[in-house]
């Protein structure tokens, strides 16, 4: 029995990677744009199960409105008010499924409204953030830190991470077509086997580049980025 090539087995490889690629709508043809599916993130919450029942009751749990991009998880149907020190913002949304740390995800524009000097930082990464208060239809709870403005990321598997050329916590740029074209810099690359390959900014960067949802943007590597 004979075996195979190096180069063979090269073929072998490139095929299963694109096909895994092709699974999450991307094509890759030499000479042509590498792109990216995009989710524009509203303003959300992320709860943990004990700030559920503070805020909607005992024994409540989410129910889900509907699927989002990353697998496993959701939008709820449930949905908060927030009151910062200039305003408040109601029918927030909630997204499942439940966390460790509560987690208020703002765009700038929220923050702006809401008084609220919070940092870009990525999820999860909460230390020294300001805290906000959050109503529900039970019961409210002031958070001593956990507002956010998200960082603009994009999720990838480790197949889309090779094929792609890039490695998780990279930063990148992104081209964006159309009649507010430009790069989107700063955008980080995170890495895991269950991610689905998809860029999430918030709905001020959106507003900006001209994006809507569902929309597919360019990855720019180093080596590919214009002269300042």
């Amino acid at each position: 029995m004979s075996h195979p090539t190096r180069a063979e087995l090269v073929q072998d490889v490139a095929k299963l990677v694109l096909e895994e690629l092709a699974r999450h709508g991307v094509s890759i043809v030499p000479g042509r744009p590498r792109r990216v599916p995009v989710g524009v993130t509203a303003r959300h919450v992320h709860l943990t199960a004990e700030h559920m029942e503070v805020l909607f009751g005992p024994g409540r749990q989410l129910t889900k409105y509907k699927d989002i991009s990353q697998p496993g998880q959701f939008a709820a149907n449930e949905q908060v008010m927030l009151i910062g020190p200039a305003g408040t913002i109601d029918r927030v949304r909630i997204l499942g499924p439940y966390r460790k740390q509560t987690q208020v995800e703002l765009s700038p524009s929220d923050a702006r409204k809401l008084g609220i000097d919070a940092p870009i930082r990525s999820s999860g990464d909460l230390e020294g953030t300001p805290g906000i208060s959050i109503v529900g239809p039970r019961g409210s709870l002031r958070l001593n830190q956990g507002c956010i403005i998200a960082d603009r990321h994009i999720h990838m598997t480790p197949a889309d991470a090779a094929a792609f050329g890039v490695a998780d916590g990279q930063a990148v740029r992104v081209r964006i077509q159309g009649s507010r074209s430009g790069i989107m810099d700063q955008v980080k690359i995170r890495v895991r086997d269950d991610f689905a390959l998809d860029m999430h900014i918030d709905t001020d960067d959106a507003n900006a580049f001209g994006i809507r949802h569902g929309d597919q943007v360019e990855l720019v590597l180093e080596e590919e980025r214009p002269e300042p």
